[in-house]
């Protein structure tokens, strides 16, 4: 029985979210599963990923091939890199030691860069929402600024125009004849 990782689709229409799980190979995509590895939500951003990571080393050492994505899920969790670590004590290329201290060192640069990338993305959308705010508030300006001269000119004007509305109404009233 060939065993796979890959994703079971969940969610609405148009907001997918994906479950990780481990599964026959010819078992439907959404179908029956053997396990439950973790979730994938795609729509956030960066993409959310919640994995179990001991479980998927398992699987993977065991001989389950993951499909495509989720190699790369993997490969971004660190599984994979683990997995080839763990290869090179089973050779007796490296000792169990030496793994932990290199995949450590590998996973605390990768959390920087991750820290490093989800600041620069708050950054930027708190500059678009400044900058949105700031030309919201130009326009709103604007616009009470414009109502505002509008007022006054009919405020100006008004009292000229109720004259002259007045006698144009007074000679109206005397042409018409009564019946």
């Amino acid at each position: 029985m060939p065993v796979k990782i890959r994703l079971a689709r969940r969610g609405r229409k148009k907001i997918p979210f994906y479950h990780i799980v481990v599964a026959d190979s010819r078992a439907p995509r959404d179908g029956r599963y053997i396990e439950q590895l973790g979730k994938y939500y795609p729509k956030t951003n960066p993409a959310t990923i919640e994995l179990d990571f001991n479980r998927a080393l398992y699987w993977l050492q065991t001989g389950a091939q993951p499909s495509e994505t989720c190699r790369s899920i993997l490969s971004v969790k660190g599984v994979l890199y683990k997995n080839h670590l763990l290869n090179g004590v089973k050779k007796g290329a490296l000792t169990s030691e030496l793994v932990e201290t290199k995949f450590q060192a590998w996973f605390d640069e990768k959390e920087k860069k991750h820290q490093i990338m989800l600041d620069e993305t708050k950054d930027k959308s708190e500059k678009l929402k400044k900058q949105r705010l700031e030309i919201e508030s130009k326009v709103r300006e604007e616009k009470a600024a414009a109502i505002a001269s509008k007022l006054a000119k009919a405020e100006t004007s008004e009292p000229n125009e109720s004259a002259e509305t007045t006698e144009a109404a007074e000679p109206a009233e005397n042409t018409e004849e009564p019946k």
